[in-house]
């Protein structure tokens, strides 16, 4: 005789079903653990490194460009500035490097040993810079009619300074001193005490008025209706004056 009991365990069509299933709900799952997931894991990670919100940036090599003198006549002299710093005040750069194209009608005197100069292609190497480095590197130059005919302005194509750094949130250097500082500060245990008892009493008078509250609105009497708003009105407030706002 054939068994009428129902199957055990899921056939072919449930099988599908659910993996069609689980794969539209999969970016909604994915977005929302990356969400949630990697802000604390960024935050563990930080915590562990020796570094304040100055220290976020990876250290860059800056130039400043700009003209000193005025080429009125052809042969006039004027000089070429770059004012060069290193970004950061605590960790080095290494292996920077310059490049510029000068202007036209340009005729370089004297040239840094560091510095070669192809054409109008100008390309120095300046090694390593140090936390907090500084340098004016200063080229003398005559200009041509075609210079003073230009007017050019450095800025107008900027030099590009390219180095090597490392960025203090991404190297090897771990330290407690973030937890030493924090557990010997004098407001940490107060505000652990205040966090405790917010987050237990807080959660305890929720439930309480929550029950309260339900056990209330479960039964008929006049009024029933306003009560319910008085005691919804704080989760619509906020989306009254929102939409308000943007009404205004």
């Amino acid at each position: 005789m054939q068994s009428t009991s129902p199957p055990k365990g899921s056939g072919p069509l449930q099988k599908r079903e659910a993996k069609l299933a689980w794969g539209m709900l999969a970016p909604t799952l994915i977005s929302a653990s990356l969400v949630v997931i990697l802000p604390l894991l960024a935050i563990f990670w930080i915590s562990f490194k020796p570094i304040s919100l100055a220290d976020l940036r990876v250290p860059t090599p800056n130039v400043y460009e700009r003209i000193k003198g005025d080429v009125i006549s052809p042969g006039d002299e004027a000089v070429l500035e770059y004012r060069l710093k290193n970004s950061s005040r605590e960790d080095p750069i290494s292996n920077v490097i310059m490049r510029d194209i000068l202007p036209k009608g340009m005729t370089v005197l004297d040239l840094d040993p560091r510095c070669t100069l192809e054409g109008r292609n100008l390309r120095c190497e300046f090694g390593d810079w140090e936390p907090g480095f500084k340098e004016k590197l200063r080229i003398p130059f005559t200009g041509d009619q075609d210079f003073i005919d230009t007017a050019p302005n450095p800025r107008d194509s900027p030099a590009v300074l390219t180095g090597k750094a490392s960025s203090p949130l991404f190297n090897n250097t771990f330290t407690l001193d973030n937890f030493i500082r924090l557990f010997d500060g004098r407001e940490f245990w107060n505000v652990i005490g205040v966090t405790v008892f917010y987050a237990v009493f807080g959660t305890l008078g929720a439930l309480v008025v929550g029950l309260f509250a339900a056990m209330l609105l479960n039964k008929s009497f006049k009024g029933q209706g306003m009560l319910r708003g008085f005691f919804l009105f704080p989760y619509v407030a906020p989306v009254i004056a929102v939409a308000f706002t943007w009404v205004t």
